[in-house]
């Protein structure tokens, strides 16, 4: 293994500050970019719920299982982290999709039960029966993580090698390899490695490479509330809100139907009614067990990062030799092991079996 590369990280997110812990603990010379704050993008504003729910490919699944294991091996060093809990996740929805749902994750090993409403209800206590629409799907294993209180941790590794507010930043290339990035500001950094991990941006950053990735993300938006007391352990899916505990007492809340109601100005802020918002909060109050009022504490707006056809990109260009890219919806369930992954890559020049199927080649013309 080579441990002296010098390696660029550019993106403020979970998969690039992992990436770059992961890179830093087998001693590569590692620095960190990002163009505003830490955790300010996609990942500030994530429900981050740690799952392999549904159906998927079996390398895909395999992927995910792997990154959950990692998260348990974190909450086994310090089961009282608030931001880290493994208590479960529920879901149900209209039509027959739940018991499909179940059967596909019974297929691949993954552990479902399909509950009634009133079992539902015994399983989270904080919820009410009456508010479970037809059958449920209980997966026990399930948690999820506060990926701004993840990111600083690992952040902690990384002392005097982030570079914050640098602006966006775009890959220098020379004699056919990549070797450093430019910021806007004219900032350059050199290295015999640069790994994307940019968001929804990867894409776009890609384009000037001449590498098409292409990209599906949609715009979404993470509400959390006011204090609101221990009202529920569990991750819900419902028709109507996603919700999850959040340290101190809050909940976060998200969902997509209203996707088409958040709006994009020419310079890439994003705005929503204040009416939506409560509605959603609305909608997850009705879940709780008692009489619960719930507040909007902040909402967050942005693009969430999806590939164009919905499955992981993570390894090396092989357009540009010595750039690697990391771009996934799922960056919290990932985040752990893609940068596990990805720094093994680099550091061994060896290319890891178990993101074969998620080469940014598959792309190419």
């Amino acid at each position: 293994m080579t441990t002296d590369k010098r390696v660029v990280v550019v993106g403020g997110g979970v998969l690039g500050v992992s990436t770059a812990a992961h890179l830093r603990r087998d001693g590569a010379d590692v620095v960190l970019v990002t163009e505003g704050e830490l955790a300010d993008g996609a990942s500030g504003r994530s429900l981050a719920w740690l799952n392999s729910a549904g159906s998927r490919s079996a390398a895909y699944h395999a992927l995910r299982v792997a990154g959950i294991d990692r998260y348990r091996t974190l909450f086994a060093a310090d089961p009282g982290r608030d931001w880290l809990r493994f208590d479960g996740g529920l879901h149900w929805a209209t039509g027959s999709t739940v018991a499909e749902r179940h059967r596909a994750e019974i297929a691949h090993g993954y552990e479902s039960h399909l509950l009634t409403p009133a079992e539902a209800a015994d399983r989270e206590p904080g919820i009410t029966a009456e508010a479970v629409a037809g059958p449920a799907v209980h997966n026990p294993g399930e948690g999820w993580v506060s990926l701004p209180h993840l990111i600083e941790h690992l952040a902690a590794e990384l002392t005097g090698r982030i570079v914050t507010g640098a602006g966006r930043a775009h890959v220098v290339v020379e004699g056919g390899r990549a070797t450093g990035v430019v910021t806007d500001g004219g900032r350059r950094f050199d290295a015999d490695v640069v790994v994307l991990a940019c968001g929804a941006a990867t894409s776009a950053v890609v384009a000037e490479l001449g590498v098409h990735i292409p990209d599906a993300s949609p715009p979404a938006m993470l509400v959390l509330t006011e204090p609101a007391g221990q009202r529920v352990k569990s991750v819900l899916n419902t028709p109507r809100v996603a919700l999850r505990p959040h340290p101190g007492g809050a909940l976060a809340l998200d969902h997509s139907w209203y996707e088409d109601r958040i709006s994009e100005t020419a310079d890439g802020e994003f705005a929503i009614d204040e009416s939506v918002v409560k509605e959603l909060v609305a909608e997850a109050a009705a879940l709780l067990a008692g009489d619960v009022e719930l507040t909007a504490a902040s909402w967050k707006l942005g693009r969430k990062p999806v590939p164009g056809d919905g499955e992981p990109v993570f390894g090396e260009l092989a357009e540009v030799p010595g750039c690697f890219v990391g771009f996934t919806h799922s960056g919290a369930t990932l985040g752990l092991i893609a940068g596990e992954l990805l720094s093994h890559e680099i550091r061994t020049g060896a290319r890891h079996p178990m993101l074969e199927p998620f080469r940014p080649d598959r792309f190419r013309p």
